[in-house]
């Protein structure tokens, strides 16, 4: 029955409300709607996105092609912040199956030096297995090496939901959702809660890695995990997690490079009893002062939503807050300077809308307005700060990449 219900709560998350609807395309909110270029004919692509920026200031969004021989992730770049984009361009010269739903997605980020590097799942041919594979260039994207599998463990379990962040000194930490202890536990006929988190680190550019490293046991099984830099350069992940006996909250825990992991601090108390995965990761970021803002999906007194909260360093988390509808779902999180930036997205009855939170000064007073519309499915929304300030990146499939930036001005 848990398999089951996990399964529907998965096809639910993954088709957006919009696809529902019949709707017409609003054209609401500040930016521009250019899209990204389809490519050749014989290309389809996925709407599973992420965003970076370089040094340059140039935009850069990875996603996945499926062409007539076979999968690969793609990168396009935009040196005008999403007005003309170039070609897609594969950085694998093989194809293998590449993961690219909404919390499942290719990932990208870049080092210190323009080190570019990209993880994705790799879906074996057991459902529900995979390993996370690691793409990098040294060279700011101009040649991509071969990928590698990340994880020591190369068991036919999951290896799934991989994030990627590269810390100020250019360590590539790599965290997962990983099975393997599940697995023991079934061996020897005991009971375990959920999957586990696992996380593995680079200090030589991707060219090794050291790990598998386990920051915890009984994590949800198919929830993004957010990972974030604090002042000090320390790696913070946030994670839906399996409380006993059976709720699904929310957990913290600094990442280490040893691999040492303290206790995780649980940091959401909505008490969601679900035998099931939701497919609703959590969202995470730092201001310069150490306060920690987080978003996250819950159900509380039967209803769904987006809460958010913040916590000044050492003190517990504030009340949280209901974003938008109840059918607000998928946020992110961007702070810059003063300023941060909440966005999600909801279905209104005839399309899925983004809507957006705003502070511009560290969470004291905020200001609402609605970014982007859509009428047909649409990938997760994606904040990026950039020089010219907190952008929000949606690909949609209707319009195609789109950016837009939260305060007002055109991008």
């Amino acid at each position: 029955m848990a398999a089951i219900l996990c399964a529907m709560l998965a096809a639910l998350a993954g088709l957006p409300a919009a696809a529902w609807s019949a709707g017409q395309h609003g054209g609401h909110g500040h930016g521009h709607g250019h899209a990204a270029p389809a490519g050749a004919a014989k290309r389809t692509a996925e709407l599973g996105t992420s965003a970076a920026v370089d040094s340059a200031g140039r935009l850069w969004i990875v996603g996945k092609e499926t062409a007539a021989d076979g999968q690969y992730a793609t990168v396009q770049v935009s040196s005008d912040l999403g007005r003309t984009w170039s070609a897609p361009r594969r950085i694998q010269a093989r194809p293998e199956p590449v993961a690219a739903e909404g919390e499942n997605r290719p990932k990208i980020a870049f080092g210190p030096r323009d080190e570019l590097y990209i993880t994705y799942t790799k879906p074996l041919a057991k459902p529900y297995t995979g390993e996370i594979r690691l793409v990098r260039s040294l060279d700011g994207g101009k040649r991509f090496l071969p990928p590698v599998t990340v994880h020591a463990n190369r068991d036919l379990i999951t290896h799934r939901f991989d994030s990627l962040i590269v810390d100020r000194a250019g360590r590539v930490y790599v965290a997962w959702i990983d099975k393997r202890d599940l697995e023991q536990a079934k061996a020897k006929k005991q009971r375990y809660r959920g999957a586990a988190l696992y996380y593995a680190v680079s200090e030589d550019s991707g060219a090794s890695f050291r790990g598998d490293f386990k920051v915890a046991d009984h994590s949800c099984e198919c929830c993004r995990i957010a990972l974030a830099l604090t002042p000090d350069d320390k790696v913070a992940a946030m994670w839906r997690h399996v409380f006993a006996p059976n709720v699904r909250d929310h957990a913290y825990a600094i990442l280490p490079p040893d691999g040492k992991v303290a206790a995780p601090e649980r940091v959401t108390f909505e008490d969601w009893k679900i035998d099931a995965c939701p497919h609703h990761g959590p969202a995470l970021a730092f201001d310069s002062a150490g306060k920690r803002y987080q978003a996250w999906f819950n159900v509380k007194a039967e209803e769904g939503g987006v809460f958010f909260a913040a916590a000044a360093p050492g003190a517990a988390a504030e009340q949280p807050v209901a974003l938008g509808s109840a059918q607000a779902a998928h946020a992110d999180i961007a702070v810059q300077g003063d300023d941060v930036v909440v966005a999600w997205k909801q279905f209104d009855g005839k399309s899925t809308t983004i809507a957006s939170r705003m502070s511009r000064d560290r969470g004291k007073t905020w200001s609402e307005l609605e970014l982007a519309r859509t009428s047909g499915p649409s990938d997760q929304p994606r904040l990026v700060a950039t020089a010219a300030g907190i952008i929000l990146v949606w690909r949609t499939r209707d319009e195609g990449v789109r950016v837009f930036h939260p305060a007002g001005a055109a991008t």
